[in-house]
């Protein structure tokens, strides 16, 4: 059984252990053991004091940076096993999971040289004889709770940034796939962190991540998920008054143009949609095609995506693997049948896939539906999975409004040959990341965050190490003189 890491230690938890599967198949890849409410407030205990610790807390950047470096090379010279690890346990396709591999190192290499360059800040001077200054400190101990369908970029893209504003991190992934997260707290114990810096605990979010948010010591909630479970840990940083960091759903619009480039704006929508199984909080589910192109469009997107390779994970030509889970692909298909209820015409898609040995995983095949208004609810509710409903338009006014009816704002894509109306759209688009003629390219040097439900604070870019610090504004008088208001008349 594997054992979860606790506060520079590897101990068998307290809680109940779990198991994790190859969605491919389910064959078991281990079992691991979990965390109790014990465990958590004896890791957030260490983590207090180890934040605290003057050899961390007043380590040079460079001293911190140096870590980060060394936890990059480490990454990078295990990405191979990294890759294979993360699409055993969640089913991503091989060529993905390197991707998501190769996205954690440049990240920890990037917050390692920021953190070298970011400097406090000497404000001017309002008074002749006042300096100020703000310098950027610790905030303590942060909770960093990480979904199932990337975890190691999302677990990195929490650890890092935390780590080199001078915190300690009580990480906890998600149940489903926790594999990964372990391997991290390995390797940075590899690279020197300090021990009671972090933390990985292991468990059900309804046990071990209540506990953890719940914690008195705990000074920061950064989360990736649902919006219901965003909101709920709203409410409970808002009890405490502390900060958050909610990356939340989406339900992502692609608007294509009469100008665009067919050819380029097909294998974009369906990259956008179809890669990670549709899986991911940014997939671009809702499609506005103009009138004009309506059918030419369509008939090539059905035709391309009815040649996607959905198979092995672990094959290097495969483009979609399975669900995450049973219960997941019958959350996806409900929803197909509920399309089909509400007038929706499936024209690619739309069932279960059982044959070439893919009998024994959740596989789904990618799926077209037709027919729906913006109204529907299949248009309105996030389904994480890979169904594309595609739609008409004709006026350009009543289609920025039908692609900003949504309770989400993370994402858009637009196709066009067009600049103008391009930049003109992508600025009355509600939306936190506007892609124009591609979709779903990141960087680390751009702050990413979302609009509306879709989360609040930002990650990612150079600021975003400050996004885990609080800022000390300090003044130093250069005046000899007394105070006059204190001066007998």
């Amino acid at each position: 059984m594997k054992k979860i890491f606790i506060a520079g230690q590897w101990k068998l938890g307290r809680g109940k252990p779990t198991k994790s599967h190859y969605p491919a198949d389910y064959s078991q890849n281990a079992e691991i053991s979990t965390a109790s409410v014990d465990d958590v407030n004896d890791a957030i205990l260490a983590a207090e004091a180890a934040w605290r610790d003057p050899a961390w807390r007043n380590s040079l950047p460079s001293e911190k940076a140096a870590i980060l470096f060394k936890a990059a090379n480490l990454l990078e010279e295990k990405k191979t096993f990294l890759a294979k690890l993360q699409t055993r346990d969640n089913g991503k396709p091989i060529s993905e999971t390197t991707g998501l591999v190769n996205s954690a190192i440049a990240t920890t290499r990037y917050i390692a040289s920021c953190l070298e360059t970011l400097d406090s800040e000497l404000t001017n001077q309002r008074i002749q004889s006042v300096l100020t200054f703000t310098t950027y400190e610790p905030i303590g101990v942060v909770a960093a709770i990480t979904p199932w369908n990337s975890p190691i970029a999302s677990e990195i893209q929490k650890i890092v940034p935390a780590l080199a504003g001078g915190n300690a991190v009580i990480l906890k992934p998600a149940e489903a796939t926790s594999l990964i997260a372990l391997e991290l707290a390995a390797i940075f114990e590899e690279a020197g962190l300090p021990a009671g810096l972090l933390s990985v605990l292991t468990g059900k979010g309804s046990v071990v991540g209540e506990a953890i948010v719940h914690h008195p010591l705990v000074q920061k909630i950064s989360f990736t998920g649902s919006t219901s479970t965003g909101k709920h840990l709203a409410h409970v940083a808002a009890d405490k008054l502390i900060s958050t960091a909610l990356e939340l759903g989406g339900k992502s619009p692609t608007i294509v143009f009469a100008d665009a480039n067919i050819d380029m704006a097909v294998n974009g929508v369906i990259y956008g949609i179809f890669s990670s199984s549709g899986q991911a909080c940014i997939a671009g589910s809702r499609l506005f095609v103009h009138q004009h192109i309506y059918d030419e469009f369509l008939d090539a997107l059905v035709k391309k995506t009815k040649n996607i390779i959905v198979g092995d994970p672990e094959a290097p030509d495969t483009q979609m693997g399975p669900l995450i889970s049973e219960s997941h692909l019958k959350s996806v298909d409900d929803y197909v049948n509920m399309a089909k209820a509400e007038g929706g015409k499936v024209m690619a898609g739309g069932e279960r896939l059982m044959s070439d040995g893919r009998d024994q995983g959740s596989y789904y095949a990618p799926t077209i539906i037709t027919g729906l208004s913006n109204e529907a609810q299949v248009c309105q509710e996030e389904i994480f999975g890979p169904v594309l409903v595609v739609m008409p338009f004709s006026d350009e006014e009543a289609l920025v409004a039908e692609a900003n009816n949504s309770i989400y704002g993370l994402a858009a894509g637009i196709w066009t040959e067009d600049y103008r109306k391009a930049l003109t759209t992508a600025k009355r688009l509600e939306a936190g990341t506007i892609w124009i003629n591609t979709y779903k390219k990141f960087s680390i040097a751009t702050p990413f965050s979302g609009h509306k439900e879709s989360g609040v604070g930002k990650e990612k870019g150079r600021l975003g190490i400050l996004d885990y610090m609080q800022t000390k504004s300090i003044f130093l008088n250069l005046d000899d003189t007394p105070n006059p208001w204190c001066e007998v008349k």
